[in-house]
């Protein structure tokens, strides 16, 4: 392949590959070397490296397929020489075989004449397509293009392709690539050739007296612009400033207009084909540098065409092939292939789940198995719902900017009905319905109806709560959430939460240690869980769930507890609920067994592809 058409790899990749190369201490294939450089390097990576390393000459590829280095300069020069000198060994005994076979003297079997017992190893593998193309190559005696080759040897393009690149591969025939420049008409190209050329329209508005630029009416602005300078250029008008500028046309301009120029005629040319640029001659080639500097006219399109010839050694391979089947009368067979099967192929990573929605499905689909009901939930929500309702007050410290976020626009959403805002403004201010005395403050109405992008889960069990729920009941949401917060490897400013409560009768605080458990086992695949009291002004009591993880102790995975009265007694329902708000991103982390939290979103290809 000429070096010059091969596109360079980047540095790291090929000093990486070579010095893989150097510290080996025997002869590899490129797919056994391939195998020892890091996973994420992808195997096409690998092998345009591999071939920028060849024409380099730092490298060569043995009739073993095996690579080789080239230590300096002499050894490169001995190693052709010494193979040119095999070459001719190789021809002679071909001349010996041809002469046995003749002579009826010896008996030919299917392995390759003139060659090694690599190379013989080579030729028994070469699949139909490639054995096609030898005597194809062979008998044209000449460099061929894929399309030339496809047409001759009756095969179809993709698979030319393939016996190109193989053959070169092993060595029975050179390829390269010959970049292809093709030119086609953009969209003011084709209206060019259409409607003429903007100079030309704009010409045939003028006469020889002084003419403003608002007179005319036919053209577009955009286009008198661009008419204007390409007339001024070649002298075929006259240009005045008065009150605003004027034009006429010249003599010169009058013969402009009476005959095609060469960007019409290139133009039509053209016309909705591509041409290729090495078949235009030089004063095309000229015009289609001036038409490259108007924006709109021109597209350029480089295509790589491949070529191939036969190297002696394919010479040597077809021979052997021919007259093996000659010797055996096998003219008219089917040559059956040998195939090499222990040789190690490159992993296949078939499309599936990003591991941590594949996490996050899972617990859904086991939820909804267990009989509970999935809630709405939406990403912005009222202050009413994430804090009024649960008895949070106005005035509390999580409510400010320091803890939450706020919308900007819009800043206000509405209320429910007047009734269920009664309700709870009631119990803010004196209890309400509960036996208890509330917060003792004046209630905000207007503080209520503020946005903000939910703060917790549990803003959605508050949605649930006032809509009105089944009693026993069982329900679920798996939240996004939104914190400011410090990053770090347990917590993001934007999170997941896996909220829920149940409520019936007889239900204790000992029955949500033992589901909550239950959770930080099954589906995070927690060891070991230990329960510590806690506050929230929503619940009473209140614990947090901490599981032990290998790398960072003792993790808090949410907390959990009993909804208060003055929530649930004001809102008509008379039975205990349990509730809990669980950080579904680090649950995921002891599932998926990672030591950041920020892990759960890597582009690392590696993860991404071996992750469960």
């Amino acid at each position: 392949m000429d070096k010059k058409h091969i596109h360079s790899p980047r540095l790291d990749t090929i000093a990486m590959v070579e010095n893989t190369i150097k510290k080996s201490k025997e002869k590899l294939s490129k797919t056994e070397l391939w195998k020892k450089l890091p996973k994420q390097m992808m195997y096409q990576t690998f092998s345009t490296a591999i071939d920028y390393l060849v024409e380099l000459k730092k490298i060569r590829l043995t009739a073993e397929g095996k690579i080789e280095l080239i230590l300096e300069e002499g050894k490169a020069k001995v190693w052709e020489k010494e193979t040119q000198e095999g070459i001719q060994e190789k021809k002679s005994k071909i001349e010996i075989k041809k002469n046995e076979i003749k002579e009826g003297k010896k008996e030919m079997k299917i392995n390759a004449v003139g060659l090694d017992d690599s190379a013989k190893k080579i030729v028994s593998e070469l699949s139909e397509i490639e054995r096609k193309t030898l005597k194809v190559l062979a008998e044209e005696k000449k460099e061929l293009s894929v399309q030339e080759l496809s047409e001759k040897t009756r095969i179809e393009l993709d698979s030319a392709r393939r016996a190109i690149q193989w053959l070169n591969e092993k060595e029975l025939g050179k390829a390269r690539i010959e970049k292809q420049v093709f030119v086609s008409l953009g969209i003011e190209g084709l209206k060019a050739v259409k409607d003429g050329l903007p100079e030309k329209n704009f010409l045939k508005e003028l006469n020889e007296n002084w003419k403003s630029l608002s007179e005319i009416k036919s053209i577009s602005k955009q286009e008198i612009n661009i008419a204007l300078g390409n007339a001024k250029k070649k002298d075929l008008i006259e240009l005045k400033k008065e009150k605003e500028l004027t034009v006429k046309i010249t003599e010169k301009g009058k013969e402009f207009l009476e005959k095609k120029t060469e960007e019409e005629l290139i133009l039509e040319k053209i016309g909705e084909k591509e041409l290729e640029e090495k078949n235009l001659n030089e004063k095309e080639k000229q015009v289609l540098k001036f038409l490259g500097f108007r924006k709109g006219f021109l597209k350029h399109k480089e295509k790589g065409n491949e070529f191939i010839s036969i190297t002696e050694k394919g010479f040597s391979a077809n021979e052997s092939i021919k007259e093996t089947r000659s010797s055996e009368n096998l003219l008219n067979a089917k040559i059956i292939r040998n195939y090499n099967i222990q040789d190690p192929v490159e992993e296949v990573y078939p499309g599936k789940k990003q591991p941590y929605y594949k996490f996050v499905d899972e617990i859904k689909q086991k939820l909804v198995s267990l009989g509970f009901k999935e809630m709405e939930n939406p990403l912005i929500v009222q202050e009413f719902y994430n804090f009024d309702v649960l008895f949070q007050p106005q005035n509390h410290p999580a409510r400010t900017w320091t803890d939450t976020y706020k919308l900007k626009k819009p800043t206000h959403g509405k209320l429910p009905e007047k009734k269920i805002v009664e309700t709870i403004k009631n119990a803010h201010e004196n209890g309400g319905k509960a036996e208890s005395m509330g917060w003792n403050y004046e209630w905000s109405e207007k503080i209520a109806e503020q946005l903000m992008p939910s703060a917790h889960g549990t803003a959605h069990s508050a949605r649930q709560l006032v809509k009105g729920i089944e009693v026993p009941g069982k329900y679920f949401t798996l939240a996004r959430c939104f914190r400011p917060d410090v990053v770090d490897a347990t917590h993001l400013i934007e999170f997941n939460q896996m909220e829920g409560f149940v409520v019936g009768k007889d239900f204790t605080l000992r029955k949500l240690l033992g589901l909550l458990k239950e959770f930080a086992v099954e589906i995070a695949g927690a060891e070991k869980v230990k329960f510590l009291p806690d506050y929230y002004p929503f619940t009473e009591p209140s614990v947090q769930l901490n599981a032990l993880h290998p790398e960072l102790g003792w993790v808090e995975f949410g907390g959990a507890g009993i909804f208060r009265a003055e929530i649930t007694e004001n809102l008509g329902i008379k039975e205990k609920c349990l509730a809990w708000g669980l950080g579904m991103d680090r649950l995921a982390m002891f599932k998926l067994k990672l030591n950041d939290i920020r892990e759960l979103f890597s582009q690392n290809l590696d993860w991404l592809r071996k992750g469960i």
